[in-house]
């Protein structure tokens, strides 16, 4: 028979261990909060949809979303039309959650839950000089050092929380905009600055349909929903209907005609 030992520690013991123990994870939660970053609100926000395969105006550069600015096979290798097709034509429709806000037409190859913010780091002259500035995360592993690689974006996949009236939602970054592509001061600032745009009655991002379903917008297509949101990081993204597809493709950039910088 094996001795039995004793389970009752001497009192000396037993303090020193909780001592030793309260110390351990002091230190811990000091390196945590030393190195977490946090990213400020920008709150009351006017948030417009668009959608992978929509064509605003086909005589202006950035009138379609058949492109992305940082993939130029968007709507190809999203799986098509993130909507319905009526008359040739991809138009948006309501997403609820009996789906988990996808699209009821198509099985989309990427995050349906997406959304831009006006700051082009790949292709606007401005946004890319300045990003390995501006970007909070541009020293992180994996962005350190490419502040150069134009084939590389700070932005594309990033994840942002976003929230309106009590419903909160995830997205990521896959386009720029709108109206503006090199708003640093409202995407990157700390104090809640306001975009420095005014068109579309003044919106700092465009969200996508199922985003828009996800926070309970009031309008299907419209240019009145507010929001307030933030950056976060990937590991602080909750398991939701957003992370049932997670998109994870780097940059795929406009064929350059021969010539032309």
């Amino acid at each position: 028979m094996n001795e039995k030992r004793s389970k009752v520690p001497s009192q000396k013991c037993t303090l020193t261990a909780i001592a030793l123990f309260l110390t351990a994870c002091s230190s811990v939660d000091d390196a945590r909060h030393a190195t977490k970053r946090e990213y400020p609100w920008h709150t009351d926000i006017v948030a417009t949809t668009f959608w992978v395969g929509e064509i605003l105006d086909p005589l202006v550069s950035d009138g379609s979303q058949v492109v992305s600015t940082y993939d130029a096979k968007w709507m190809e290798n999203y799986g098509g039309c993130d909507g319905v097709v009526e008359d040739g034509v991809c138009k948006t429709e309501r997403r609820t959650a009996d789906n988990d806000y996808f699209p009821t037409s198509m099985e989309p190859k990427q995050n349906p839950f997406y959304l831009d913010l006006p700051f082009d780091d790949v292709n606007n002259r401005r946004a890319f000089e300045t990003r390995a500035d501006v970007v909070p995360w541009a020293e992180d592993p994996g962005y350190a050092g490419r502040a150069e690689d134009r084939s590389f974006s700070f932005l594309k996949n990033r994840w942002v929380r976003l929230e309106r009236d009590g419903a909160v939602c995830y997205g990521q970054i896959q386009d720029a905009g709108p109206a503006l592509y090199d708003d640093a001061e409202y995407v990157f600032g700390d104090a809640d600055e306001r975009p420095r745009s005014d068109m579309f009655n003044g919106a700092g991002l465009d969200v996508s349909p199922a985003l828009n379903g996800c926070l309970g917008f009031s309008e299907l297509n419209g240019q009145h929903d507010r929001v307030n949101w933030q950056f976060v990081e990937e590991d602080e993204v909750p398991e939701g209907p957003w992370t049932i597809i997670v998109t994870t493709t780097p940059v795929i950039p406009f064929a350059r005609v021969p010539g032309q910088r």
